[in-house]
């Protein structure tokens, strides 16, 4: 497990660090037994202070996700990865042909995060039918696809009213 830190996202070191280790336990790289690294050794590789990894750490330990053992390190002790089912690794393959697609238009990793980020806040945490509000507000749904138009761009002003 390595960590990346980008002090320009607006989030917190020890919360990246926090949100990293979820995601590579939702993942399956880190599983129960998997020991994490050494506060020492993430410092070597992202210059934080090391307290900041003690911080996430102490924090995924509160949330029951890990046990710190003295002199032996940081062990996961639960799982967060699901088994993948169909519909997981058809939602997988759906994903990575709109991330094709959102390359070929043009958009980079921080444009992806954005819009992921808005629809996520747009529709919660919980996979539900969006609100009356949520409909009407704009979203990647609105955003054409490379070569596509948007039917937004042809409404002249007279249309309109």
């Amino acid at each position: 497990m390595r960590y990346r830190i980008d002090r320009r996202s607006g989030v917190t070191a020890y919360m990246q660090i926090v949100q990293q280790t979820k995601q590579a336990m939702r993942l399956g790289v880190l599983v129960p037994g998997s020991r994490l690294p050494t506060a020492r050794e993430v410092v070597a590789t992202t210059a934080i202070n090391p307290n900041t990894v003690h911080k996430a750490y102490r924090e995924l330990e509160h949330e029951g996700l890990v046990e710190s053992r003295r002199g032996a390190g940081t062990f996961v002790v639960r799982s967060l990865s699901r088994p993948e089912t169909a519909s997981s690794s058809s939602l997988s393959g759906g994903l990575r042909e709109w991330l094709q697609d959102a390359h070929a238009a043009g958009l980079d990793r921080d444009d992806v995060t954005a819009l992921f980020t808005a629809l996520i806040e747009e529709y919660g945490a919980s996979p539900q039918a969006p609100t009356p509000e949520q409909e009407a507000s704009p979203s990647a749904r609105d955003i054409p696809a490379s070569g596509e138009t948007n039917d937004m761009q042809h409404t002249s002003t007279e249309d309109a009213g």
